[in-house]
This record gives structure tokens, C-alpha cells and sequence, in this order.
């Protein structure tokens, strides 16, 4: 016997932005829409039409749908309603919400990705704001932090707020699933402007070829001509001792990550705040990550009512060679963000160092020194990085040279 009722979505004392639909196919009796919500007088119309609508979209004329919302917006309803269609009835349609033009963008490989916040795949309420937060990263999570049962579900909700979502800038990533259920999850959030990919639980290169190459073949049957960049995540003792192979495993790996939790758990040791547990692993993937030219990110700092440790294990981490670190509260990214950004006394040396360069250029010297510090092409280079750092961050104008140059003759 076919099922006949489905129940999606979240309700309780403290759900909030959200809704818990129930739908039951019904015979010959029409569309009846049960609504609970405390905004029923204001939008219980609009509501109501929406549901209507969708029903009529996937050919449903008989059923009797039980919303309990809790502030839900309407791509939100519309996702609840759809992923419980879904479980009832056979059908490839989808009922896509207008993709918003504040979305379009694109990211470029090299951008800095200090901070990027996780947030959990089927929590609207955690998704809705989150642009404001000024991380460089927000990522939609469909993996670690979404039940099994809810999968399906949290994928057309992620799906909807790629399209819907407004994240002010922020690169617009999807933490995918393992295996056979991330290869799905690829196909409901590529067609929407996904910018990067998140491949969890990475021991070998062949999981990102298959990915890259379902996203090419996604990509091609849709006409979708733009990049979908990679970041595998490193979580494992075998993902360590493969990791420069899986930074070289395809030319859209913009950033490797480090996943500090299953790794440890892998070692059968505890996670502890100085990381002398995780130092080799970590140390291994920064190398790995520079010699194949893209950036290695840290994992996340799981205390996240402990601002000052953050703020140390920033620094240590920017000092070891990674170029981030990940997020689980917001209240995080400032502090990371800050640490990761070159300070005054950084930018102040690399400025000295650029413009000695520069003169002993302009001479035709072959020897550039500072002082009495002779100064190699790589330092010159890593200080020209500091400086362009610098002028994206808004702590150096575009033109420092030429201010540099009047305040000297003066």
C-alpha cells in the first residue's frame, strides 16, 4: 500500500522562522489547508495561496495539509511542502521560488577566505540573517549536522535559500554528504549558484574527481557556464598522508580544510586546546595545501563562549601557514576575521620592504637591501601579498605608493 501521510519541518516552544507541515492524500475531497500561526490574521491568506499553488503545480486536487508555523517565510513553507510531496509522490518537478539578482555572483579563486560560518542544512531560522555576520564563507551544511531521516528535506530547503537568501557578498558554499547522497545533493544545489563545494571525509583523490566531474556533467545538461569551486576536508589519518595528491586531484581546488573533530576521533585521542595531538597532521596539510598553490583553512574552535582561547589558536594558526578557520557561531567571525587580517606592524614592514625593492629597481641593482638586510625575491613576494591584503581589507589605500612617495619628499 502506498503512504498516504508525510510530516516535515520542525515545531516546538523554541522553532523559530520555521514550519511543520503534514500532508495527507485525500480521495475526492479536495485541497483542505489547516493553519496554525500566530501570524494568521496578517498572512494566513497568503499562506494558504502559496500552499494552494504548489499543490496545483505537482497535480495533487485532493489532500489535507496541517501547518503549524512558527514565522516561517515563504520559500521556507514552500520547501516543507515540496519535500513532503516528494515522500508521498513520484515526481522530477520542482517548484523553484524566484532566484533573487542580489545572488548572481561569482567568487574568484583567489579571495580570502578567512571565515566561513556552518550552519545546519534544515535550520532556517539560522540561515535567514546570516550575510549580515561579515563572514567571507557562508556554508549551507547538508552533512554532519542534518539527521538522516531529514536529508531530502534539507536539501530542497538549501536549494531554496540559495535561490531566495540575500548573503550580502559571502561565498556561497554547500557542505555536501559522503558518497552515492552527496552525488544527489549536487544535483539540488549546483543549478543555483552554488559558488563552492565542501567534500567532507577526504582520504583520496578519486572522491574529488567524481564529484568535479559530476558538477562538469551537471553543468554542461543545464548550460551552466561558471565555475563551482572545491574544498575537500581533511578528517582522517589516511586523508593526511594522501593530502597533497587530493590538493592536486582537480584545478577547481581553491582551499583545503582541516577537520579537526573526526580526526582526532580517528586517532582515538582526545581533542585538547594546545593541539599538540593534531600539530603533524596539521603542519602536513599546510604544506600540502602551499605546494599545490591554494590555501589551507583550519578547523573550527569548538568552545564558542571562549573568545580569548579563539583568539590565541587564531594566531597560532596564522603563524603555522593557514589562511582561515572555520565558524559554528557568529559571535566567532570578528575575532577570526581580525586575526587573520594583516596588522599595522605587518603591513608597515611590508611597505618598507616593497618600496626598497622598488628603488634598487628603478637603479638597476640586482641586490635589494633594507638596512643592512638583504632581501630575497620570496620575501618581497610574501610582503607584495601582506600589501594587496592590505588595500582589499580597506587598511591601505590603493594609492600608498604615490602617498608614500609625497610623504618622504616632503
Amino acid at each position: 500500500m502506498n503512504k498516504k501521510i508525510a510530516t516535515t519541518g520542525n515545531a516546538g516552544p523554541k522553532v523559530r522562522s520555521d514550519c511543520e507541515i503534514t500532508l495527507e492524500l485525500k480521495t475526492r475531497r479536495g485541497v483542505v489547508i489547516d493553519l496554525t500561526s500566530k501570524v494568521k490574521a496578517l498572512y494566513g491568506e497568503s499562506i494558504k495561496s502559496l500552499c494552494l499553488g504548489l499543490l496545483k503545480f505537482f497535480k495533487i486536487r485532493d489532500a489535507e495539509v496541517k501547518i503549524n508555523d512558527s514565522g516561517a517565510l515563504p520559500f521556507v513553507i514552500a520547501a516543507r511542502l515540496e519535500a513532503a510531496i516528494h515522500m508521498l509522490v513520484v515526481s522530477d518537478r520542482e517548484f523553484l521560488p524566484e532566484m533573487l539578482r542580489e545572488n548572481r555572483y561569482s567568487t574568484d579563486a583567489e579571495r580570502q577566505r578567512f571565515s566561513r560560518l556552518y550552519l545546519p542544512g534544515n535550520m532556517p531560522s539560522m540561515m535567514i540573517n546570516a550575510g549580515l555576520h561579515s563572514a567571507d564563507g557562508i556554508i549551507l551544511d547538508l552533512e554532519d549536522s542534518v539527521a538522516p531521516e531529514k536529508k531530502n528535506e534539507a536539501r530542497i530547503l538549501v536549494r531554496n535559500a540559495l535561490r531566495q537568501i540575500d548573503f550580502h557578498g559571502a561565498e556561497r558554499m554547500v557542505r555536501i554528504n559522503q558518497g552515492e547522497t552527496g552525488i544527489e545533493d549536487l544535483h539540488h544545489v549546483i543549478p543555483h549558484n552554488v559558488n563552492l563545494i565542501l567534500i567532507p571525509k577526504c582520504e583520496n583523490r578519486n572522491q574529488v574527481i567524481i564529484v568535479d566531474k559530476k558538477i562538469e556533467e551537471i553543468c554542461k545538461k543545464l548550460k551552466i557556464n561558471k565555475t563551482v569551486f572545491l574544498m575537500p576536508i581533511i578528517e582522517s589519518a589516511l586523508g593526511v598522508e594522501n593530502s597533497f595528491e587530493i590538493a592536486r586531484a582537480s584545478e577547481n581546488i581553491v582551499a583545503m580544510a582541516m577537520g579537526l573533530e573526526d580526526f582526532t576521533a580517528d586517532l582515538g585521542v582526545p581533542r585538547t586546546t594546545e593541539g599538540k595531538e593534531s600539530l603533524y597532521a596539521r603542519t602536513r596539510l599546510i604544506i600540502a595545501a602551499k605546494a599545490a598553490s591554494i590555501q589551507p583553512i583550519d578547523s573550527v574552535f569548538s568552545d564558542v563562549g571562549d573568545m580569548e582561547t579563539l583568539r590565541q589558536n587564531v594566531l597560532e594558526s596564522k603563524a603555522l601557514g593557514f589562511e582561515g578557520m572555520g565558524c559554528i557561531h557568529p559571535r566567532q567571525v570578528p575575532v577570526i576575521n581580525q586575526g587573520f587580517a594583516p596588522d599595522e606592524t605587518e603591513i608597515e614592514k611590508s611597505k618598507k620592504i616593497v618600496i626598497a625593492y622598488e628603488a634598487a629597481r628603478e637603479k638597476g641593482l640586482g641586490v635589494v637591501a633594507m638596512g643592512s638586510k638583504m632581501i630575497d625575491p620570496p620575501v618581497v613576494a610574501r610582503a607584495q601579498k601582506t600589501i594587496d591584503l592590505a588595500v582589499r581589507l580597506g587598511k591601505l589605500a590603493q594609492n600608498w605608493v604615490k602617498e608614500a612617495s609625497s610623504e618622504k619628499n616632503k
